[in-house]
């Protein structure tokens, strides 16, 4: 199967792990909707919208950058409606923007949980439930977000419990959108990697070069999602699925050309959380 023609809508995406999956659908001839707000260059982030687009197109794909935020209903609400009006339809949402902070409960600032929670698990219920009318005349609708298995392992729960909250939440919303859409063939699942992925999140708050060097490259991501976007819906929703278990599944063996450093074996690089 192919994405050729196939209309992805997703929240974020100007860089990191998002703009990976979004190429990898544009190298398909995908149409891709995004809908984030960096409109212009961040010093510690590299990307605009704009940027994205440019990349998108350069790849094979159409482009339609959307300035808006995920927080905002309207704002949603007017995404799916100028992708809809683009494209035709919606065929996939992708619920990629995401806020990290692994403060402890003491000492995370009240203002940075709610954002957590407004973008993370609010923005994920919202973009998805925007998109559902459309999703139901899809002839493969796909909602993928990026979290974690709800993992009850005391070491996740205590670990950073706002952040915590926030991307059990994305998957809860998923998960319950998978049961409650089930019977209009509409696939809902999560995608989770066992290790650290190379971007500007690991870079700037999770251990900089030494554990960026101890990572894999976004493309792992986007291949395993890619390898469940393309997959028949009807025969895989309401699950938690992680990266590495996807791409074996689809007869992948070697991971090493994935490695951010080439040559690092698998037993040097760094786990991510959630995973026992």
């Amino acid at each position: 199967m192919s994405l050729k023609g196939k209309t992805l809508l997703m929240s974020g995406g100007s860089r990191g792990i998002g703009l990976a999956i979004a190429l990898r659908a544009a190298a398909d001839g995908a149409n891709i909707a995004m809908l984030a707000k960096t409109d212009t260059p961040h010093p510690r982030l590299e990307g605009t919208i704009h940027t994205a687009a440019d990349a998108i197109r350069a790849a094979g794909g159409k482009a339609l950058p959307i300035l808006g935020d995920v927080r905002s209903d309207e704002d949603v609400a007017a995404a799916a409606t100028q992708t809809v009006e683009a494209f035709g339809g919606i065929d996939i949402v992708l619920n990629n923007a995401s806020v990290i902070d692994l403060s402890r409960t003491l000492d995370i600032a009240p203002k940075k949980y709610d954002l957590m929670q407004d973008v993370n698990t609010r923005g994920t219920f919202m973009l998805s439930r925007a998109a559902i009318p459309a999703l139901r005349d899809a002839e493969n609708p796909h909602i993928l977000s990026l979290s974690p298995p709800v993992n009850l392992n005391p070491k996740w729960l205590g670990a950073h419990t706002g952040y915590t909250l926030a991307k059990y939440g994305m998957t809860l919303a998923t998960l319950g959108i998978a049961a409650e859409f089930a019977s209009t063939g509409i696939a809902a699942n999560t995608l989770w990697p066992r290790t650290t992925i190379a971007t500007a999140a690991v870079q700037n708050l999770l251990g900089g070069d030494r554990v960026m060097a101890a990572s894999r490259t976004p493309e792992i991501y986007a291949d395993a999602a890619y390898a469940v976007l393309v997959s028949p819906a009807v025969e895989r929703t309401g699950q938690t699925l992680i990266v590495e278990d996807v791409l074996e599944a689809a007869g992948v063996t070697d991971f090493s050309v994935y490695a951010a450093v080439p040559g690092t074996p698998d037993g040097e690089l760094f786990p991510d959380i959630f995973l026992d």
